[in-house]
């Protein structure tokens, strides 16, 4: 009997966890991509990593557009192109992962995409308390004090994880009403920038060093990174035949509809105020002084609401990659896990720690490095799947034993994971954060913050000049009848 779940009814909470969508139920569309990473990157953060290009890194006006708009390609390309896995195999990236890992090799990637994830909800979540905290001052002189930041913080989780259970549809109305909502109000903080920035010191203001700018690009695409596993979660519910470059664009465009204004935005605030990369405890509540309360307060609603939806969109994908791990619980359940470890976390940033910005810098440097290693893997399988027209079987993806297809040599595939541990290996030499500095940080790859390209690059160098692993053959004739329904176009 087929290991894929049975169609499952229409309704507002989605019941279906990691096994593969079957095509009868394949009824999305590739326009649906555009509001979800629209959505994805609806964070005031963007403004201060932004003002950090300007302040930090010395840029100018125009270096910062080229930070902003190259970031979006590299970063979001990538999410796009291994986004069509999700429309070949009808599953999650953490359970596709399983054909070139193998589907024991699979923990070892997916453990540290998981502990990832917990971060990046734990950053979003105390991001979105820090933005309520600051409207309640605008509004009510309501001064924060640690009550206050515990209830905040539970109150913004407990949203997180309400939406991110209730799965695709509910996300997708939702991050369809907040990109109008949002980009009306983007809007009308242009315009005030527009009319108030003194615009000859910000044309005047000469370039920064060739080194500093290509690092920006580095830091402002580590975000964009961090969502390229996710990206087949959002488009298994595609049919076969959706166009891959049509899923490459549509996330291209709607992540940088966003992300380069957002980014270009925060590098003219650092002119009027350079104060603003250097918010290490709160980094929302630069914008009651810098904007009047009348556009503050509806931009940091509508940005609260942004962030809200980045946090459900990873909490929907941490719950499959939980299910991947072997917890044995549903999705929308397992989603759970990961509220409560953002909300210990965040008690912790926000009443312990002290360096909010310089701790969300480190973790995506790290993020980006750990995330890169898995992407080269699973890149070059996905290219030796598309030259040889053989997809991804539903059954062998949920069979983790022995007659499973991808079970390789004791369940792993030693060629995928060589090049997985060495990547990451070499990833972190080349790294330098707050409180680690690799062997390999000050030559010139390190220097100037490519350590998550090279990454990538060994990862995927390496997984193709070693033997091309071998699938097990299918154990039956309703195996074989798998197969050819699991070959498809691209």
């Amino acid at each position: 009997m087929s290991k894929t779940s049975a169609p499952q009814a229409e309704g507002a909470v989605e019941t279906r966890g990691i096994e593969p969508v079957p095509d009868a139920e394949r009824h999305g569309r590739v326009r649906e991509l555009f509001p979800t990473w629209v959505a994805a990157n609806i964070s005031v953060l963007l403004l201060t990593m932004g003002a950090a290009l300007v302040v930090n890194n010395g840029l100018n006006f125009w270096q910062v557009l080229i930070c902003a708009a190259v970031a979006s390609v590299v970063a979001f390309g990538m999410v796009g192109v291994l986004s069509v896995s999700g429309k070949w195999g009808g599953a999650p990236g953490a359970l596709l992962s399983r054909a070139a890992f193998g589907v024991r090799g699979n923990y070892f990637p997916g453990a540290i995409l998981w502990v990832a994830r917990f971060g990046w909800e734990t950053i979003n979540a105390v991001t979105g308390a820090y933005a309520i905290l600051t409207v309640l001052d605008l509004l009510f002189d309501v001064k924060s004090n640690n009550v206050l930041i515990v209830v905040t913080l539970l109150a913004f989780v407990a949203v997180t994880f309400l939406v991110s259970g209730m799965g695709r549809k509910a996300l997708n109305v939702c991050n369809k009403w907040s990109t109008y909502l949002f980009g009306l109000f983007s809007i009308l903080v242009l315009i005030y920038l527009i009319a108030n920035m003194d615009w000859d010191a910000i044309f005047s203001k000469g370039p920064g060093s060739t080194a500093m700018l290509i690092a920006g690009i580095g830091t402002i695409a580590a975000g964009g990174i961090s969502w390229v596993p996710t990206g087949p979660d959002f488009a298994r519910y595609l049919p076969h035949a959706a166009s891959g470059k049509k899923i490459v664009s549509t996330t291209i465009s709607g992540a940088a509809l966003v992300l380069v204004p957002m980014v270009l935005m925060g590098g003219v605030m650092a002119v009027s105020d350079p104060k603003l990369a250097g918010q290490n405890t709160d980094p929302m509540s630069f914008l009651g002084g810098l904007l009047p309360t009348w556009l503050a307060v509806p931009y940091l609603i509508t940005a609260l609401v942004g962030m809200l939806l980045i946090n459900s969109l990873s909490m929907y994908s941490a719950g499959f990659t939980a299910q991947t791990m072997g917890v044995k619980l549903p999705r929308a359940m397992a989603v759970s896990i990961n509220a409560v470890i953002s909300l210990v976390g965040g008690l912790f940033m926000m009443l312990v720690a002290k360096d909010f910005i310089g701790q969300f810098i480190t973790f995506l440097t790290l993020l980006a490095v750990s995330f890169s290693a898995w992407i080269g893997v699973y890149a070059v399988d996905m290219a030796r799947r598309y030259r040889r027209a053989v997809r991804y079987h539903a059954d062998d993806l949920m069979n983790t034993g022995r007659t499973s297809r991808y079970w390789y040599t004791g369940g792993y595939c030693w060629q995928a994971m060589t090049a997985w541990a060495a990547a990451l290996i070499v990833g972190l030499c080349l790294t330098k954060v707050q409180w680690f500095t690799g062997p390999l940080a000050t030559t010139w790859v390190g220097r100037n913050g490519l350590g998550w390209a090279a990454t990538i690059a060994v990862a995927a160098v390496l997984f193709a000049v070693l033997p091309t692993p071998r699938e097990n053959a299918p154990q039956s004739a309703e195996a074989e009848a798998s197969e050819d329904r699991a070959t498809a176009t691209a």
